[in-house]
């Protein structure tokens, strides 16, 4: 759980080891319920290196002072991530308000 928005991160360890590092945090909303997109790696366990790029979209929910995750959804390759925002980007075109 986490107090602030500031302090949500999407790294997470096992036995004190890394197995996925957050490379980069963007917040799309704010309040009671805060959506966050992560950029990340996790450690691939046949290397034991870390991995490819990942993205994923995380809901949290501030209850009792602290933001705890609710939701979550992963894009785990760039071949998705690019349909998805070729999807988006024809139903909500930049001309458009």
């Amino acid at each position: 759980m986490f107090k602030t928005i500031d302090d949500i991160t999407y790294d997470r360890k096992e036995d004190e080891d890394l197995v996925r590092k957050q490379l980069e945090k963007e917040v799309l909303t704010k309040g009671a319920w805060a959506t966050i997109v992560f950029k990340y790696q996790e450690i691939d366990q046949k290397t034991d290196d870390f991995g490819a790029e990942k993205a994923a979209i995380v809901r949290y929910r501030k209850r009792n002072g602290q933001y705890t995750q609710q939701r979550a959804f992963a894009i785990t390759n760039a071949v998705q991530a690019k349909k998805i925002v070729k999807i988006l980007s024809n139903w909500f075109p930049e001309d458009g308000e």
